[in-house]
Formats: structure tokens, C-alpha cells, sequence
């Protein structure tokens, strides 16, 4: 081909080079480094340097967890059974909250849907002066062992408090359902109506 026009210019005429992202000696560094499979001490790698981030931690939750009744808890991600059990040890009422959420929040509003009880069985974890005076004004006897951390403790019917067990034995055979245990649904619509079953099966087994 001949020579162009004078009047023709080439189409990258003017363009500005491209900046490398990453500076080259720093690169060089860090595939050395990698090469030699030597660990860098915590806090010693510059935040450009390229290197695999930690994984998403506990504050990064899940879209809709927490509609689906999911929270993090120690166990790792996991729902929480809140119920109330009779004098026979059958499941009459029943919610479901994330496995972060502690067991006393939903107290009140599982007690609110039955008429008011002679008596109220509960662990440690009940243990609050908010919730002693609530089932007081409620003329329910509040038969919940002290916390330790009380410096006067309240009194206990250790008579009425052996019946706690009715609880336990109620959750242990809840779950001996997997489908209760491991919670295979993904919703909390169908895992309430998993656990909704399970309940009206314990009263034809007793």
C-alpha cells in the first residue's frame, strides 16, 4: 500500500495509555512471596496488595433471615422453638424466632394467648423482675429458680419445679421428627406447619 493522504489520521490518534492497576514491583513482591508459601504476620500486608479475604462473617446476614426465622447463634445458623407445655406435657402453644433471640422476649405473647395459669415452670433464663411482676399482676405463681448473679434470691417451690422435666420431654419428643430437629424447610410457614403436626400427634400419643 501506498502512503496515506495527508489529510487521513490514524483512529487511536491522541489516546491516553492505559494506568496498570497494580503496581508492577509490588506484583513481582507478592507472587515471590506466594511462590515461597511464607505467611505474612497479621496486619503486615498493604490493603492493595493482592491476597484472598477472610470469609463473610457474622455481621453480614443473609437476605431474609430474619422473616424466615434464621438468626446466627453458636451453633451457626439456626431457629428457635418457643412453647408452652400443660400439666400433661403436651405442646399447647407454640412460635418460632431466630436461634439469636432470647428465650424471655416472647414470654408474655405465648402467655397471652391461654387464660392465666396456676403456675409458671421456667429456667434461669426467665428469671427477669419484669416478668415475675407481669405473672404477679396475673395472680400466676412464678415457680423460676434465681439467677446467680441476684444478691436476694427469690423463693422456690422445689416440689413444683421437679415437674419441669414435662418441658424437656416435650421438646425431646418434638424432636424425634428430623423434620423438627434439623429443620429441612427453607420457610418458616412450613416449618410452623411441620412443628403444628408433630404437636397435634403428642396428644394422641399420651
Amino acid at each position: 500500500m501506498e502512503r496515506l493522504p495527508a489529510c487521513l489520521r490514524t483512529a487511536d490518534d491522541h489516546l491516553q495509555p492505559v494506568q496498570p492497576l497494580e503496581h508492577p514491583g509490588r506484583l513481582a513482591k507478592a507472587l515471590r512471596a506466594a511462590r515461597r508459601q511464607r505467611r505474612h504476620p497479621r496486619g503486615a500486608r498493604h490493603r492493595l496488595h493482592p491476597h484472598q479475604g477472610p470469609p463473610l462473617g457474622p455481621r453480614v446476614q443473609k437476605k431474609g433471615d430474619a422473616i424466615q426465622a434464621v438468626g446466627r447463634s453458636r451453633g451457626g445458623r439456626t431457629s428457635k422453638i418457643h412453647a408452652l407445655a400443660d400439666h400433661l406435657g403436651r405442646p399447647v402453644a407454640f412460635t418460632l424466632t431466630p436461634g439469636n433471640i432470647a428465650d424471655i422476649s416472647v414470654a408474655r405473647d405465648l402467655l397471652e394467648t391461654l387464660a392465666p395459669p396456676k403456675r409458671l415452670l421456667a429456667d434461669k433464663a426467665y428469671d427477669a423482675d419484669s416478668l415475675r411482676t407481669w405473672l404477679t399482676s396475673r395472680r400466676t405463681q412464678a415457680v423460676i429458680p434465681s439467677n446467680a448473679t441476684r444478691r436476694t434470691p427469690y423463693p422456690l417451690d422445689k416440689t413444683a419445679y421437679k415437674r419441669r422435666n414435662l418441658i424437656e420431654r416435650m421438646f425431646c419428643r418434638l424432636k424425634d421428627w428430623r423434620r423438627i430437629a434439623t429443620r429441612y424447610d427453607r420457610t418458616a410457614r412450613n416449618f410452623l406447619s411441620a412443628l403444628a403436626l408433630a404437636a397435634t400427634l403428642s396428644f394422641w400419643a399420651r
